[in-house]
C-alpha cells in the first residue's frame, strides 16, 4: 500500500470517507472484471457495441483525470481549452474517438497501472479540496447544468466508473463466462 493511500485512509472522515469508499468500490469492480485477461482479450469486442474491457479501463482513467483537472482549475483545464463541445478542436475529437479502444502498443497492465496512479491522485485531492467550490461546465449535449461543484464532479466520477464497470462485466461474461458477482 502506498504512503498516499495510508495517509488518505487515516485522514478521511464523514462525507469525504464515504465518497472515497464509493469510488474505491467502483474502481475495484472494474479492475476485478479485467483481472487475468490477456491484452488480446482486453481488446476484444464481445457484443455489437464497440466497447472492450481495455477500452473501458482507458476511458474511465481518462475521465477521472479530466475531472481532476476540472475540480482544480475549471473547464479550461479539461483538455478542450476554453472551447465548448460544439467548438472542440479536431485533435480533441480524435482523442475522444480513440479513448474507448486499446491502441497498438497499449497493454492492459499499462492501462491499469496508469489508472492506479490517477486514482491515487484523486484520492489525495479528496483529502483537502473544497467540495463546495464550483466551476462552469463546458457546453455539451450531455450537461443540463451550467456549473458543478467539486462534490458533483466526484459523484460523476463515481457514476461513470460504476456504469462502465457494469459494461465491463457484461463484456467479460460474454468473453469467457466470468461474472464479477453472482
Amino acid at each position: 500500500m502506498s504512503t498516499t493511500m495510508k495517509a488518505t485512509e487515516t485522514t478521511l472522515t464523514g462525507e469525504r470517507a464515504d465518497l472515497n469508499q464509493a469510488l474505491a468500490n467502483a474502481r475495484h469492480f472494474l479492475r476485478f472484471t479485467a483481472q487475468n485477461l490477456t491484452d488480446e482479450q482486453a481488446a476484444t469486442r464481445t457484443t455489437v457495441s464497440e466497447l472492450t474491457i481495455g477500452g473501458l479501463v482507458k476511458h474511465v482513467r481518462s475521465v477521472e483525470q479530466v475531472w481532476q483537472q476540472f475540480m482544480l482549475h475549471g473547464k479550461s483545464a479539461m483538455g478542450w481549452g476554453d472551447a465548448d463541445f460544439y467548438d472542440m478542436p479536431p485533435e480533441a475529437m480524435e482523442a475522444i474517438e480513440v479513448e474507448f479502444s486499446m491502441q497498438p502498443g497499449e497493454t492492459l497492465q499499462g492501462l491499469l497501472d496508469s489508472y492506479a496512479e490517477i486514482a491515487a491522485a484523486t484520492d489525495a485531492l479528496l483529502a483537502d479540496i473544497d467540495l463546495d467550490a464550483k466551476h462552469e461546465l463546458p457546453k455539451a449535449p450531455w450537461f443540463v447544468d451550467t456549473h458543478w461543484s467539486v462534490r458533483r464532479a466526484l459523484l460523476h466520477i463515481i457514476a461513470e466508473t460504476t456504469q462502465h464497470a457494469g459494461h465491463a462485466d457484461i463484456i467479460r461474461e460474454s468473453l469467457d463466462g466470468q461474472k464479477t458477482m453472482g
